[in-house]
C-alpha cells in the first residue's frame, strides 16, 4: 500500500491561496482518477480540486472555511501497489540518496503531519491541528490548558508559532486558568477595533442577512482599492451614431455566419485594445514604489452574476483580435461567466478592466480601479440626444446616438494628461467607425 499527498494545484497566475468551501468525500471513501474530491473558492471563481490517483480517502487535512496555500497537501490517499511517495511527491528511491538528517526531519514531518493524537486524550471545543497536538502532549500542556491559549488565526485558532511563543513564556507567567470558548472568542471580539459610526436600530419589519463569500471579497477590495489609489475621473462623450447603424445592419449576417451574436461590447474592446496600444503607459500595474509595464494587453470584462455579484472575466492579448474573434471571446467568458463555469485562469492576469454600466441603464458611472490594475473604463448607456451637426452647409440640429465614457485611473502613476487623453483617443476610434467596413 502506498500513501498519496493530494495538494492544492497551482490555479493560475497570483493565485497563492484558496478556500476550502466543501468535500465531497469524507474519510474511508472510495477514489478514482480524476473524481473530485473537494471545492476550494479563490478570491474570484469557485473550481474542483480532482484526485490524481485511485484509491481510499484515509485522511482530510483541513476543514472547511480553512484557508490552503497552493502547494498545500489537502489529504492523504492510500492507493494499491507502487512506492510510497515523500511529501516532496519523490519515491522512497529518491529518500535514499538524501542524507541521514534530511530523512530524519521529513520523517518528523510526516508523523506531525498524520498523528492524530490528542494531548489529553478527549477532545474539546476548540479545534487543534495535529501539529499543535502534537506539541502540546510532549510538553506536558493539558488540553484545558491549550484551550485558554488565545490564538492568532481565524476565530482563535492556536497555530504553532502561537503555541511555541506560549511555552516559551510560560515559565514566567502565573498559573493558567481554563477559561470557557465562548469567554474566549467575546474577549477576543471585544479586542477588535470596532468602526465609529453609531450602531444600526432594527426594528420588527427588517430583516438581517449575511453577505455571501463572494460579496464579503468584493467589499474588501473596493474598500482596499480606493485606500490604495488616488482615484481621478475624466469624462467624455461620444457619438456612435454609425456604430449603431452598421450594427443594426450587419449584425444579423454576422449571427448567420459566425454563430455568436454581434454586441457592442466587442467593438468597444476593439476600440480600447487600439488606444492602450497607442498610450501603453496606461497598460500598466503598480507594485508599491515600482512601475510594471506590461508586455501583454489582457482587458477585463466586469460581468454581473445571476446572484447580482461581479465578476471580471479577462480576455488575454485582446489587441491580437479581430472583430470576430473579439466578439467569440467575449460570448464565451459572458456565457461561461453566467453558468459559473470559468476556470480560475480565466480571471487573472488581466491589465485593464471595461465595465458596461449602461447595460443597467446607467447614463455614466465612476468605477473602482481594479488593482493592481491603474485604469477602468465604464460605458454609459447609449441614447437618442439632440445634437449639433456641423455641414459644409452650416450647421444644424439633428438626432444623434450618444454615450458617455468615464475614466477612472490612479492618480499617483497616471496624470490628467495622459488618463484624458487615453479616453479621448478612445472617442476618437468610436467616432471614426467606419460605417462600410466588413467584420
Amino acid at each position: 500500500m502506498a500513501k498519496f499527498e493530494l495538494k492544492l494545484p497551482k490555479m493560475g497566475e497570483s493565485v497563492a491561496e484558496a478556500t476550502v468551501t466543501n468535500w465531497l468525500k469524507k474519510v474511508g471513501d472510495k477514489i478514482e482518477m480524476d473524481e473530485a474530491v473537494l471545492e476550494i473558492a479563490t478570491d474570484k471563481v469557485d473550481s474542483e480540486v480532482p484526485s490524481e490517483v485511485s484509491g481510499t480517502l484515509v485522511e482530510i487535512l483541513f476543514n472547511t472555511d480553512d484557508v490552503v496555500q497552493v502547494g498545500q497537501t489537502l489529504a492523504i490517499i492510500e492507493t494499491e501497489g507502487g512506492s510510497p511517495l515523500t511529501p516532496q511527491g519523490g519515491t522512497t528511491a529518491d529518500v535514499e540518496n538524501q542524507p541521514a538528517q534530511q530523512i530524519e526531519n521529513q520523517v518528523s514531518e510526516i508523523i506531525d503531519i498524520v498523528s492524530q493524537a490528542s494531548p489529553s486524550g478527549t477532545e474539546g471545543l476548540k479545534f487543534f491541528s495535529p501539529l499543535v497536538k502534537n506539541i502540546a502532549k510532549e510538553e506536558g500542556i493539558s488540553l484545558a490548558e491549550l484551550e485558554s491559549i488565545s490564538g492568532s488565526r481565524k476565530d482563535g485558532r492556536v497555530n504553532k508559532e502561537d503555541l511555541l511563543n506560549y511555552i516559551k513564556n510560560r515559565g514566567s507567567q502565573t498559573s493558567v486558568q481554563p477559561t470557557p470558548v465562548a469567554q474566549t472568542v467575546a474577549t477576543s471580539n471585544s479586542q477588535l477595533p470596532t468602526p465609529n459610526s453609531q450602531p444600526v436600530s432594527v426594528n420588527g419589519g427588517d430583516e438581517i442577512v449575511e453577505m455571501d463569500r463572494m460579496r464579503k471579497l468584493i467589499s474588501g477590495y473596493m474598500v482596499a482599492s480606493v485606500q490604495t489609489s488616488a482615484h481621478v475621473q475624466s469624462f467624455i462623450e461620444v457619438d456612435v451614431t454609425n456604430i449603431v447603424k452598421w450594427r443594426d445592419r450587419v449584425k444579423n449576417t454576422f449571427e448567420k455566419r459566425e454563430g455568436e451574436k454581434l454586441t457592442f461590447t466587442p467593438i468597444f474592446m476593439e476600440a480600447v485594445a487600439k488606444a492602450l496600444k497607442d498610450f501603453p503607459g496606461m497598460n500598466i500595474s503598480v507594485d508599491g514604489d515600482f512601475i510594471i509595464k506590461r508586455k501583454n494587453i489582457n482587458l477585463g470584462m466586469a460581468a454581473a452574476l445571476p446572484n447580482g455579484n461581479l465578476i471580471v472575466p479577462v480576455i488575454k492579448n485582446a489587441d491580437q483580435l479581430n472583430l470576430v474573434g473579439m466578439a467569440k471571446a467575449v460570448n464565451d467568458l459572458g456565457n461561461r461567466a453566467k453558468a459559473g463555469k470559468l476556470k480560475p485562469d480565466d480571471t487573472q492576469g488581466g491589465t485593464y478592466t471595461v465595465t458596461n454600466v449602461g447595460t443597467f441603464g446607467s447614463v455614466f458611472g465612476t468605477p473602482i480601479i481594479n488593482q493592481p490594475q491603474v485604469g477602468i473604463l465604464a460605458l454609459g448607456a447609449i441614447r437618442k440626444v439632440p445634437a449639433v451637426i456641423e455641414t459644409p452647409e452650416g450647421d444644424f440640429i439633428g438626432i444623434r446616438q450618444k454615450m458617455f465614457l468615464s475614466h477612472s485611473y490612479d492618480h499617483r502613476v497616471v496624470d490628467g494628461a495622459l488618463g484624458g487623453s487615453f479616453v479621448k483617443r478612445v472617442a476618437d476610434y468610436l467616432e471614426a467607425f467606419d460605417i462600410n467596413r466588413d467584420f
